[in-house]
């Protein structure tokens, strides 16, 4: 039987930098609680599921409302497994028991700045085009073609320098994916004809330090005033 539409939010166990960063205290609640009530407020989807190898994650996502039927496997649950693999592992799990989806959402376990017109604009973007899968990305703040390498004696070299005699308005903006949420049409994955959605700097911040986490709490507080 074909749903509609699954959210997987994976989240293992093993942080390093940060730990037990998935279920770490933000601003009140753990931080997977946003991705998880953001999926669930959405009204997108017929399934939100936690995909972990954590007893403690399973249960906090459990106590937000998500679904945890299974556990991920130890080859999904390294460091070095790509979130492709997670994704074929959850689809793959689900076919066993008879459930397939027309579109899927991989929505990162600390992803708070997430808003629902994003997820939204997203899910339309790839119902109406042809990509097989769709993520929101932001605009680097300064020329990327301005960059230098910095050399073991201090010294630097620019790294285009062909650009360097170019005003800034004649360089083309560069993008990086924001490391939110990745929309998915069924049956396709993640490597293949990507599209992408821009969304607002301060909508964006990576966690991966102390530093990190407290920008996010700031941008947090910034979106949350603008409402």
């Amino acid at each position: 039987m074909t749903h509609k539409n699954l959210a997987i939010i994976p989240a293992r166990g093993g942080s390093k930098r940060i730990p037990k960063k998935n279920i770490k205290n933000f601003l009140g609640k753990p931080v997977i609680a946003y991705s998880i009530e953001a999926a669930l407020k959405s009204g997108l989807f017929d399934e939100v599921m936690v995909s972990t190898d954590d007893e403690e994650i399973a249960g906090v996502a459990l106590q937000y409302g998500a679904k945890v039927p299974f556990f991920r496997s130890s080859e999904t649950s390294n460091d070095f497994a790509p979130l492709n693999d997670v994704l074929n592992e959850v689809v793959r799990e689900y076919k066993q028991s008879g459930k397939e989806f027309g579109y899927i959402c991989m929505i990162l376990p600390t992803a708070p700045l997430i808003t629902l017109v994003n997820l939204k604009k997203g899910y339309e973007l790839l119902q109406n085009s042809s990509f097989d899968s769709v993520r929101p990305v932001v605009r680097f703040s300064f020329p990327v073609q301005r960059s230098f390498r910095l050399k073991s004696d201090n010294s630097v070299e620019p790294l285009f320098p062909e650009d360097f005699p170019k005003r800034s308005q004649d360089l083309e903006p560069a993008f990086h994916d924001s490391g939110q949420f990745y929309w998915i049409k069924g049956g396709k994955d993640l490597s293949s004809n990507k599209g992408a959605f821009e969304i607002r700097e301060y909508e964006v911040q990576d966690i991966d330090t102390e530093t990190d986490w407290k920008l996010a709490e700031l941008k947090f507080k910034l979106i949350t005033d603008e409402k």
